[in-house]
C-alpha cells in the first residue's frame, strides 16, 4: 500500500508540472524570484545563466542569487574601468575613482559571502549590508559633487537590486549569541584585550617625528606592515606629535593596531573636504577597511572647518574594528561609520552637522559627544544614519554616553539648536540608551531631513536617558520614533547583541542577558 501511495504521489507531482524541462526551470525560478523585493532582474539574470537547475531550498537559491550579484558586479566593474576617460572634469573623476574602489570592495564582500564554510548567517548579513552600502556611496559621490547627470547613468546597473534580494533571503537568520569579558566584545582575542588594557603594548614598529623610532611617518610604518608575512596582530606605536598625513589602511592590511601616547598627544590631521573638491568618502584624514583594525589613544582630526561642509576625520569600513580612548575632531561629518561591525569605547567626538554618520552596525559606549559652534543659521545634528534597506543589520547605538556642548558652543547656546539625529536614508536607525542629554538638545529631540521623507520608515529610539534634555513629552510624533520602555526591545541595541546581530538569541532556552 505504501509503495502504491508513493508511486501515486510521484505520478501526481510530475503531472502537475509542465512537460518541458525549460518550463520547469522557468517556473521554478519564477517561484523563488517572486519572493524577492526585485523579482524582474532576478528572473532575467537567472535565465541568462542558461542553466537547467532549479534550487530546491532557500539556501541554494540564496547562493545562486549571491553568485549572480557577483557576476553583475564584476561585469559592472570592468565596464566602469573604461569610463575614466569619459569624465569631463575633476569632480566627475573624483566620484568615478571612489566608485572603482567601492565596486572592488563590493566584489570582495560578495566573494566572502559565497565562502559559506567560514561564516555565520550574521556574517553574511553584515557583508551583504556592506556591499549594498558601497554602491549607495558610489552614487552619493556623484550627487554631492553635482555631477550626477552624465557619468552616473553610464554606471547604472542592477547590482544593488540583486544584492537587496540576497539580503531579503537571509533576513530571518538565527544569530549566534556573543559574550563579553571586561566590557570588550568576544571577537577581540584575549591577546588583543590585553593590548588594549596594557599601558604599553610591545610594538612591532615605532613612529617618531624626532627620528627616535623606526619611521618618521605613519605611512612609512604602514607600508612596512604591508610587507610582513602572515596577517597576525601588528602593533605600531605612534609617539606624541601632530602628524599631517592622509592615510588609507586597505583590505590587505588586516589586524593593524595603532597605539598613540594618548588622544591629547598623538594627533593625525588632514583637511580634505567636499568644499575643497573631494567626495565625502575620500575626504577622510584616515580611512580604514582592513579587517580587525584597532586604535588606542589617538585623535583623528579634520581641520577643513565648517565653511567647507563635509570633511571626515575618520572613515571606518573595517569589520570587527575597535576604537578605544580615541578622539575625533571636525565639524560636518566628523566620524564616518561607513559599514561593517564597529565598537567605540571611551571616545571623544566633536562636530556640528551629522557628525556621527554612516551605515555600519556600530555601538558607541561611554563616549563623550560634543556639539561645536556651527556656521550661522546652521543646526547641530549629532547623527545621520544611512540604512537604505530594511534588511540591513545596521544602525547607530549610543549607550551610556554623554551629549554636551563644546566650549565654543556654550556661550552662544541660545543661538543654535541641537538635535539627536535626522534620517539621511529611508530606513535610518539610531538609538540613544541610558545616555546623559544636556540642555543643548532641543525638546523635539530629532529633526527632519526633507519634509516627511523617511518619517514612517525610520527607527529612532530613546531608552532611559537622563539629564536636562531627557524628558520625552515634547519629542517628535513621527510614526518611526519611539520611547523604548521595554528592556527586551532596548537590549537588541546593546553591545551584547547589536554588533553580533540585530536579532534575539536563538531559541535555545538559555536565559537572555540584556547587557543594559
Amino acid at each position: 500500500m505504501a509503495t502504491k501511495l508513493a508511486l501515486f504521489v510521484i505520478f501526481m507531482s510530475f503531472s502537475l508540472v509542465p512537460p518541458t524541462l525549460s518550463s520547469v526551470v522557468t517556473n521554478g525560478i519564477d517561484y523563488w524570484c517572486d519572493r524577492t523585493p526585485n523579482p524582474q532582474p532576478c528572473k532575467y539574470f537567472m535565465r541568462q545563466k542558461g542553466k537547467s537547475y532549479v534550487p530546491k531550498q532557500k539556501s541554494e537559491f540564496r547562493k545562486m542569487a549571491v553568485q549572480i550579484a557577483l557576476d553583475r558586479a564584476l561585469n559592472a566593474q570592468s565596464h566602469n574601468k573604461g569610463l575614466g576617460k569619459k569624465c569631463r572634469n575633476d569632480k566627475e573623476k573624483a566620484a568615478w575613482a571612489d566608485c572603482l574602489k567601492l565596486y572592488e570592495e563590493t566584489i570582495l564582500q560578495l566573494n566572502q559571502t559565497l565562502d559559506s564554510t567560514k561564516c555565520t548567517d550574521f556574517d553574511v548579513q553584515t557583508w551583504l549590508s556592506t556591499a549594498l552600502t558601497n554602491l549607495e556611496t558610489c552614487r552619493a559621490g556623484f550627487v554631492e559633487l553635482g555631477v550626477s547627470d552624465y557619468i552616473l547613468p553610464l554606471m547604472s546597473n542592477n547590482v544593488s537590486k540583486l544584492i537587496s534580494n540576497t539580503l531579503a533571503l537571509n533576513n530571518n537568520a538565527s544569530f549566534v549569541p556573543q559574550t563579553y569579558k571586561h566590557g570588550f566584545p568576544r571577537w577581540l582575542k584575549a591577546g588583543d584585550r590585553k593590548l588594549l588594557q596594557s599601558s604599553s603594548p610591545t610594538p612591532n614598529l615605532v613612529v617618531a617625528q624626532d627620528g627616535s623610532g623606526n619611521h618618521r611617518t605613519i605611512k612609512e610604518a604602514l607600508d612596512a606592515a604591508a610587507k610582513r608575512s602572515g596577517s597576525g596582530r601588528f602593533v605600531i606605536h605612534v609617539k606624541r606629535g601632530v602628524y599631517k598625513e592622509n592615510l588609507e589602511i586597505g583590505n590587505k592590511l588586516k589586524n593593524i593596531m595603532l597605539v598613540g601616547d594618548g588622544l591629547r598627544y598623538t594627533i593625525i590631521t588632514g583637511s580634505r573636504s567636499v568644499g575643497g573638491g573631494s567626495t565625502t568618502f575620500n575626504s577622510a584624514t584616515v580611512a580604514v577597511t582592513g579587517e580587525g583594525f584597532i586604535a588606542r589613544g589617538i585623535t583623528f582630526r579634520n581641520t577643513a572647518g565648517p565653511q567647507n561642509h563635509q570633511a571626515v576625520a575618520l572613515r571606518s569600513g573595517s569589520d570587527l574594528s575597535v576604537f578605544y580612548r580615541c578622539g575625533f575632531e571636525g565639524y560636518q561629518d566628523t566620524l564616518y561609520v561607513h559599514s561593517q561591525r564597529q565598537f567605540y569605547k571611551e571616545c571623544y567626538i566633536y562636530g556640528t552637522v551629522d557628525f556621527i554618520f554612516g551605515n555600519a552596525a556600530v555601538v558607541l559606549q561611554n563616549c563623550m559627544i560634543y556639539a561645536r559652534r556651527p556656521m550661522d543659521k546652521q543646526k547641530n545634528i549629532v547623527t545621520a544614519q544611512g540604512r537604505t534597506d530594511p534588511n540591513q543589520n545596521t544602525g547607530i547605538s549610543i549607550h551610556n554616553s554623554r551629549v554636551m556642548a563644546a566650549n565654543d558652543l556654550t556661550p552662544v547656546l541660545s543661538s543654535f539648536k541641537t538635535f539627536l539625529g535626522r534620517p539621511w536614508k529611508e530606513y535610518s536607525r539610531t538609538v540613544f540608551m541610558q545616555t546623559y542629554l544636556d540642555s543643548l538638545v532641543d525638546p523635539a529631540g530629532w529633526f527632519e531631513w526633507d519634509g516627511d521623507f523617511a518619517l514612517n520608515t525610520l527607527y529612532y529610539g530613546e531608552y532611559k536617558n537622563i539629564g536636562p534634555a531627557a524628558p520625552t513629552s515634547r519629542r517628535v510624533t513621527w510614526k518611526g520614533y519611539r520611547v523604548i520602555t521595554s528592556a527586551t526591545e532596548a537590549s537588541k541595541f546593546t553591545v551584547t547583541n547589536f554588533i553580533a546581530g540585530r536579532s534575539w538569541l536563538p531559541d535555545t532556552g538559555i536565559p537572555f542577558t540584556s547587557g543594559l
